[in-house]
């Protein structure tokens, strides 16, 4: 017989300490462990090489739930709708 896991699983979400907008470049730092700064820089280089950082942002605050919350927003939006 195994040892069931009680590690707690890894989540990804927006944090609320070092938010700067929403909190996706901090939330995603955590998630992989690199320097929010890093990641900022990511999406502001993508941003200026071709405008894809902001949608990618904008979908990644929509799609990832924030710190402490159990549902993103999208998934908020359609519980509504489906009510």
């Amino acid at each position: 017989m195994t040892e069931p896991n009680l590690t707690p699983s890894k989540r990804l979400y927006r944090t609320r300490e070092g938010r700067v907008v929403a909190g996706v470049c901090a939330g995603l730092a955590a998630y992989f462990g690199v320097d929010p700064t890093l990641v900022r820089l990511a999406f502001a280089v993508l941003t200026i090489f071709g405008g894809a950082g902001v949608l990618l942002y904008l979908v990644a605050w929509i799609v990832i739930p924030d710190e402490g919350d159990g549902a993103s927003i999208a998934e908020t939006f359609a519980s509504k709708r489906r009510s």
